[in-house]
């Protein structure tokens, strides 16, 4: 990968794709996780209690997929562009947990949290027009 040269299509994709992935990967483990609400401490019953519930949930495995494919992803992403374009790319997941998190969670947005989003994906339009 030269210095100078720009990222074509098919690292975007890359990269999107792997934080889509790692989106996906939160947005799974917390569903999988609604399971323990009601557990109030953790102590060895109770870790030992929840691992099993986990390991039994379609939800916590589909996540587990998820980050594995997200990281092999990621990693070719990582050969192809550089790390001080391809890192904040990162912050794309905020957006899509956030807004799936209202649709499939059930979450609340507050004004305050869709300001916030509104700034990162300024700062990620920023940095993706940025010079390479």
């Amino acid at each position: 990968m030269s210095g100078g040269a720009a990222i074509g299509w098919i690292t975007w994709v890359l990269i999107l794709s792997g934080v889509s992935l790692n989106a996906a990967a939160q947005l799974l483990l917390k569903h999988a996780t609604k399971a323990l609400a009601g557990v109030e401490r953790f102590d060895v019953g109770t870790v030992s209690a929840s691992v099993l519930v986990l390991a039994k949930s379609g939800a916590f495995w589909l996540g587990m997929v998820c980050y594995g494919a997200s990281l092999c992803i990621w990693l070719v992403a990582l050969t192809k562009a550089p790390v001080s374009v391809a890192y904040p790319m990162l912050s794309i997941g905020y957006v899509l947990v956030a807004w799936a998190s209202v649709i499939w969670l059930g979450e609340v947005m507050s004004p305050a949290k869709i300001l916030g989003i509104a700034l990162i994906c300024v700062g990620v339009v920023l940095v993706s027009r940025s010079s390479v």
